[in-house]
């Protein structure tokens, strides 16, 4: 069956995330993988065994403790958040290799825009100079992956300064604005897709059912 790519806009984030659950809970060998790319209003997210203390100050902005792993990210506008709800058992591939399939999507995406970016082993997501770009987070029930990745834009980065990134003090972090030519959240989701679908090695190309406006 034919995966499918939609472009969500800017949604909240408790619904979007019961609704990747519902998904994940209903699916069934014949359902079609989706991937849902969209930008959240400004909310910290806390993994299953994620330490609050690492949420510093919040502040104004809401903390939603989750269902996937890791420590405290931020979501806000101008970040591109990708949820790939695929069904890794049909795909042949384990947690690992879905963590590297993604990481390698960015890194690749990056790299046409001019930028170099790397992965690092002891933890996950995309790097450049140190600075991190890129986060995952990712869980796995029934066989499918739903939650997945946040990739900073062009956004203010100043609440990351109220957490301890992904769990590391003093990690710094970086936007695609600073590095490459403007670029918006949109276009960027739509240069995505491709890397996604070749990574993760997709028997088909997904089909845009609601497409991101790249002239926004």
């Amino acid at each position: 069956m034919t995966p499918v790519a939609r472009w969500l806009g800017r949604v909240e984030y408790e619904p979007t995330w019961r609704a990747m659950q519902r998904l994940t809970d209903t699916r069934t060998s014949e359902t079609a993988d989706e991937f849902w790319f969209l930008e959240h209003p400004p909310v910290f997210t806390l993994g299953l065994a994620g330490n609050d203390a690492h949420v510093l100050m919040a502040g104004d902005i809401p903390v939603v403790r989750i269902d996937r792993g890791g420590q405290v990210t931020y979501h806000g506008p101008g970040q591109l958040v990708v949820y790939p709800l695929v069904d890794v058992k049909r795909l042949g591939i384990g947690v690992r290799a879905l963590v590297t399939a993604l990481e390698t999507a960015i890194i690749d995406a990056v790299a046409e825009l001019g930028v170099s970016a790397y992965p690092r082993p002891e933890a996950p997501g995309v790097y450049v100079n140190g600075r991190k770009l890129a986060s995952i987070g990712l869980r796995i029930r029934r066989g499918a992956t739903y939650h997945g990745l946040a990739l900073n834009v062009d956004m203010d980065l100043e609440p990351f300064t109220r957490i301890n990134p992904c769990g590391y003090e003093g990690l710094e972090v970086t936007a695609l604005s600073h590095l490459a030519p403007p670029i918006t959240v949109s276009t960027m989701a739509a240069r995505l897709l491709p890397h996604l679908a070749r990574t993760l090695k997709l028997p088909e190309s997904p089909v845009w059912a609601s497409a991101p406006d790249q002239s926004a």
